[in-house]
């Protein structure tokens, strides 16, 4: 079972963050969520091996790739 697949839920919570405020950062999906900047940060890397794809500006901010149909 891939590591992922155990912190779907939290995956999908971020995922929403993300594409209700683009351009979010790391500390302030730690901040709504509660837990710390660390966590976020180990995060993106299992997130994008979940299929959650985000592209990363200037000042930290993460942006959603738009989903093919």
């Amino acid at each position: 079972m891939p590591f992922w697949s155990k912190n779907q839920a939290e995956f999908v919570e971020i995922d929403r963050l993300i594409r209700q405020q683009p351009g979010i950062r790391p500390a302030q999906i730690a901040e709504r969520l509660g837990v710390a900047r660390s966590t976020i940060t180990r995060r993106l890397p299992s997130l994008e091996e979940a299929g959650f794809l985000y592209s990363e500006d200037a000042r930290g901010g993460l942006w959603p790739f738009k989903r093919e149909e």
